[in-house]
C-alpha cells in the first residue's frame, strides 16, 4: 500500500500533481478541502460540527478532520494506497495521521514537497486568482501571508517525516510533465 502525502505551499501545484498521480498509481486522493465540502454538503454530524466552529470563524479541531479522514479511509478498504493532500498540517496531525493508518496496519510511505520560490507561488496565485474568483488569490499581502503560514507552521512536518527517512524534496518549477515525471520516480520506488 502506498500512502502518499502531497505537501507544498499555496499554488505548488498539488491538486494538479495529486490528480495525475491517481490515475497513475491508482491511489485515492484525500483532499481535507473536498472533505470538509463533503460532509458539511452532507449534513453529517461530522459536517455539522465542522460548520459550526467554520461560522465562527475558528479552526476546526484536529479530532473532526480526523474523523472525516477515517471515514473516508474506511470507505476504500481494498484502496492501492492513498495521497493525502493539505493534511497533515502539523506535527499533532502527522501523529494523528500516523496512528490513524497504524489502526490499519499501514503507515505513510512517503512525503514528497513540491519546491517552488515565493516570488513564483506569487505569479502562480496570481494568476490562478484572475479566473479562480477566490478574493484571496488576487491579493499579493493574503497570498504572501499564506505562504509565510505555509512555512512556520507547515514545514515541521517535513522534519518531522525526514526523522525516519521519508521526506523527499522535488522541483516543483518547469512543465506539468516534468515534475510528474520526478514525483513518479519518487512513487515508483516505495
Amino acid at each position: 500500500m502506498i500512502n502518499l502525502v502531497l505537501f507544498g505551499p499555496p499554488g505548488s501545484g498539488k491538486g494538479t500533481q495529486a490528480n495525475k498521480l491517481v490515475e497513475k498509481f491508482n491511489l485515492i486522493h484525500i483532499s481535507t478541502g473536498d472533505l470538509f465540502r463533503y460532509e458539511m454538503g452532507n449534513d453529517t454530524p461530522l459536517g455539522r460540527e465542522a460548520k459550526s466552529y467554520i461560522s465562527k470563524g475558528e479552526l476546526v479541531p484536529d479530532e473532526v478532520t480526523i474523523g472525516m479522514l477515517r471515514n473516508k479511509v474506511e470507505a476504500h478498504p481494498d484502496a492501492r494506497g492513498f495521497i493525502f493532500d493539505g493534511f497533515p498540517r502539523t506535527i499533532r496531525q502527522a501523529e494523528a495521521l500516523d496512528a490513524l493508518l497504524a489502526g490499519s496496519s499501514t503507515s505513510v510511505s512517503a512525503l514528497v514537497a513540491l519546491q517552488v520560490d515565493d516570488e513564483e507561488i506569487v505569479q502562480r496565485i496570481k494568476l490562478r486568482g484572475a479566473t479562480s474568483g477566490r478574493p484571496d488569490d488576487s491579493d499579493e499581502s493574503i497570498i504572501r501571508n499564506r505562504i509565510d503560514v505555509y512555512k512556520s507552521e507547515t514545514t515541521p512536518v517535513f522534519d518531522y517525516y525526514a526523522q525516519s527517512g521519508k521526506s523527499h524534496s522535488v522541483n516543483g518549477v518547469g512543465s506539468i510533465g516534468e515534475i510528474f515525471q520526478r514525483l513518479s520516480d519518487i512513487v515508483g520506488q516505495l
